[in-house]
Formats: structure tokens, sequence, C-alpha cells
């Protein structure tokens, strides 16, 4: 009878620097929350540029207030120029959903509307993510439904 000869792997453990590029692989969906404060500070161009930044990353953006309209043109804008540039880059998906209540008296309409000038608008949600991982945004006045998809 002949004996077979039995072999051993031998495996070796990844490293934390390996474990770490194997996630970074796996293209998880990151969520960045961003306080508006983040932002306040910066002008039009900044905003734009920290927001396409994470954008570009990837990441889905949940921001605190909104933005203005002539910077979600802007941003829009800067997005359609990058389509054909940055290889799987297919634009951004934007979505504002906004507290505001048409039932409010005209005191509460003045309150509101002096705060909004001092402290910027707070009372809303933006999201802003990559139209590669945002499938479908679907609003009504008082709530949104956020639909990604697996890249």
């Amino acid at each position: 009878m002949a004996k077979k000869k039995v072999t051993k792997k031998v495996v070796k453990k990844k490293s934390k620097a390996g474990r770490a590029k194997t996630k970074a692989k796996a293209k998880d969906l990151t969520i960045h929350f961003m306080p508006f404060s983040e932002i306040a500070n910066e002008d039009t161009i900044g905003r734009i540029k920290k927001i396409m930044g994470l954008v570009l990353e990837g990441k889905v953006i949940i921001l605190q207030g909104c933005l203005k309209s002539d910077e979600e043109a802007r941003l829009i804008e800067n997005s359609m120029t990058l389509i054909g540039n940055i290889e799987g880059f297919q634009g951004i998906e934007l979505a504002t959903v906004s507290g505001e209540n048409d039932s409010v008296g005209v005191f509460n309409k003045i309150r509101h509307n002096l705060a909004r000038i001092l402290v910027g608008e707070q009372d809303a949600i933006t999201i802003i993510g990559p139209a590669s991982v945002v499938k479908d945004v679907k609003r009504d006045p008082k709530k949104m439904e956020l639909m990604l998809q697996r890249r």
C-alpha cells in the first residue's frame, strides 16, 4: 500500500492595511450627514467644490438646509460637464424638501423669514448623490423617499 503525501497550505492572514484595501474596493455606500454650518462660511464656488468632491467619492450627502437656486444650477451645470470627462460618473441627483407650511399665520411667516435671513435656510433637507447610486427620489410636500441601487 502506498502512502499518500499530505501537504498543508499555509494561509497568511491579511494585515489591517490589506483588509482596508479590500473594503475600499467593495464600493460601500457612504452617507455623509452635513450640517449647514459646514458650508455656511463658504462662497458659492467653495460650496460647489466641497459638495462635488464628496459626490465624486461616491458619497450620498444629506445636507441640513438647502442651497440657493443659483448654487443648485451651478452644481448641476458642473456635474453635466464632468459626465464625459470622468470614467463612471453619470451625473448627480438632487432633491430638497422644505418644512414650510402654507397654513401659518402672517406673524409666523414674518418671524420665519426673519430667522431665515439671519441664520439661513435650515428647516429643509437636501439630498445630493451620484446618479450611479441614487436610483430615484420620490417627493411630496412633507416627505422624501430615496431609492438606491448597488453598483
